[in-house]
C-alpha cells in the first residue's frame, strides 16, 4: 500500500506538467531545418527556411524563418521570428509571428491527425496554413481558405523538406 501511495505521489506531478504545455504536435519539426520554394497564386516567389526550437523549459516553441526581406523578392535574410505557446485559459495553442516589415500575425494552431494547421486573420479574411504530414522529413504546405475540412481556395501549394 505504501508503495502505491508513493508511486501516486511521484506520478501526479509528471502528468500535471505534461498537460500544461502540450506542444507535442511540433515534436517532428523541432531540431530540423525545413526548406520550401514555390509560387503564390499571383505568380510571386515563395522561399523559406524555418527552424523550430523548444525554449523556456519546453513551454514555448521559437520559430526563426529566413525568406525574402524586400518587396521586390530579390534579397533573402531573416524574415520572421515566431512564438507558439499552449494557452491554459483557452485550452489551445496560440501563435505570434513578427516579420521584418513590422507586421504581427497571430492566431491559433491545432492538429488534424499528424497535420498542423494555423488559423489567423489577414485583412478581412480568415486564412489557414497547413503543414500536411507526408513523412518525418516532408510536409505539403498549403495556404488558403480552409473551412470544414475542405479547401475553398488555395493561395500557395508547395512542400517543406527537412535538410541537414
Amino acid at each position: 500500500m505504501k508503495n502505491n501511495i508513493l508511486l501516486l505521489i511521484l506520478w501526479i506531478p509528471l502528468v500535471t506538467c505534461a498537460q500544461n504545455t502540450d506542444l507535442s504536435i511540433f515534436d517532428n519539426l523541432v531540431t530540423k531545418t525545413w526548406k520550401a520554394e514555390g509560387n503564390w497564386g499571383d505568380g510571386s516567389k515563395f522561399k523559406q527556411e524555418i527552424v523550430f526550437t523548444y525554449a523556456l523549459d519546453s513551454t514555448i516553441i521559437l520559430v526563426n524563418s529566413k525568406g525574402f526581406i524586400n518587396k521586390e523578392q530579390t534579397k533573402l535574410g531573416v524574415r520572421n521570428h515566431g512564438v507558439r505557446q499552449f494557452d491554459k485559459k483557452s485550452d489551445q495553442i496560440k501563435f505570434w509571428e513578427f516579420d521584418v516589415f513590422g507586421g504581427l500575425t497571430e492566431g491559433t494552431v491545432f492538429s488534424e491527425g499528424k497535420n498542423i494547421l494555423y488559423k489567423y486573420s489577414y485583412g478581412d479574411s480568415t486564412v489557414t496554413d497547413m503543414w500536411e504530414y507526408v513523412d518525418d522529413s516532408t510536409y505539403n504546405f498549403k495556404v488558403g481558405n480552409y473551412e470544414d475540412g475542405n479547401w475553398k481556395q488555395i493561395y500557395l501549394n508547395t512542400q517543406f523538406k527537412a535538410v541537414e
